[in-house]
């Protein structure tokens, strides 16, 4: 049954659609290093696109959320659990997971591999192997960068790049497609800026002495 992708707000932040078709340049300068990850080939019936999201925290925060491979719930809130499969201790690439999402959406579990984490450029890929969805052949690309702030004075400002590409859905068309997915991802990013801003702004409050009686 296809899905309804109905129009979200204009959002707030920057959105680069059809980079993943036309590899068109993203809106936000990126190490070449990096955009480099955000150049995906999308075949016949695929569609793409790449969402986004100004952070007012510092990258190296923001990244030690994103890379948590193994609790993707901590800023993606339509995730009702995750687990590893066959996890030998640790996190690394060719690492799978069974995500379980909130009911409500076209899906009930998810299965993704780990592609990329590269903890030197912030960079993690991954991509759904199976589970129970219609999100077909999905990849993903996380990128976190930082912002150099004018002057050099003021609170570090990270940039966090999503884009992805994927199957069209039979009974959809790309752009429902785009829409469906943008807005997730949107909503996770959005999530992400929020948890990681309160954790600067806790790191940044002064400590309080204790009060001798």
């Amino acid at each position: 049954m296809p899905y309804t992708a109905t129009r979200p707000s204009p959002p707030q932040h920057s959105r680069t659609v059809g980079a993943a078709r036309n590899k068109a340049p993203l809106a936000v300068p990126l190490p070449a290093e990096v955009a480099r990850y955000h150049e995906h080939a999308a075949g016949a019936g695929q569609c793409g696109s790449a969402v986004v999201q100004a952070i007012g925290a510092p990258a190296e925060a923001v990244w030690a959320v994103v890379r948590r491979f193994d609790r993707p719930q901590a800023y993606k809130r339509f995730v009702k659990s995750c687990r590893l499969v066959e996890d030998g201790g640790s996190v690394g690439v060719g690492s799978v997971r069974e995500v379980r999402v909130v009911s409500g959406l076209p899906a009930t579990c998810s299965r993704e591999r780990l592609e990329v984490l590269d903890d030197e450029r912030r960079v993690l890929s991954f991509r759904i192997v199976g589970g129970e969805h219609r999100l077909a052949n999905y990849r993903s690309v996380t990128t976190v960068s930082e912002v150099p702030v004018a002057g050099g004075a003021g609170k570090p400002v990270s940039v966090v790049v999503e884009s992805y590409v994927v199957d069209v859905p039979p009974g959809n068309t790309g752009d429902e497609t785009r829409v469906f997915v943008d807005t997730i991802v949107r909503c996770n990013l959005l999530s992400l800026a929020r948890a990681a801003e309160a954790e600067a702004q806790l790191a940044l409050a002064p400590v309080q002495s204790p009060r001798v009686s």
